[in-house]
């Protein structure tokens, strides 16, 4: 199993039901794909560089998962067939990226 990040923005103006509705279908898609959800890091409402539907704010989520295969074709196809999901983006994790600063 490789880890992956899973980043995703959302609808600005969802309410907290229909974000947590977001969320568990989310989990849900993951773990039907057969991976696991290590850690989740959310950070609200941003200031997105360009508009995305004529919206310039996106709500911000960040997946880090542990899958096998292809997590593109079994993850980011479902996701992005969701209305309320504007952008998925997944990359796979790198131990070089880690290293720390001398």
């Amino acid at each position: 199993m490789y880890q992956y990040d899973l980043n995703l923005i959302l609808n600005p103006s969802l309410s907290s039901e229909q974000v947590a509705i977001e969320k568990d279908y989310i989990e849900n898609t993951v773990k039907n794909a057969g991976g696991e959800i290590v850690g989740l890091e959310e950070l609200g409402n941003r200031r997105m560089a360009y508009a995305i539907q004529k919206e310039r704010e996106g709500y911000y989520l960040y997946y880090t998962i542990k899958t096998s295969g292809n997590p593109v074709q079994s993850i980011g196809d479902v996701l992005r067939l969701r209305d309320h999901i504007r952008r998925v983006q997944i990359v796979k994790d790198r131990p070089e990226w880690k290293t720390k600063k001398a």
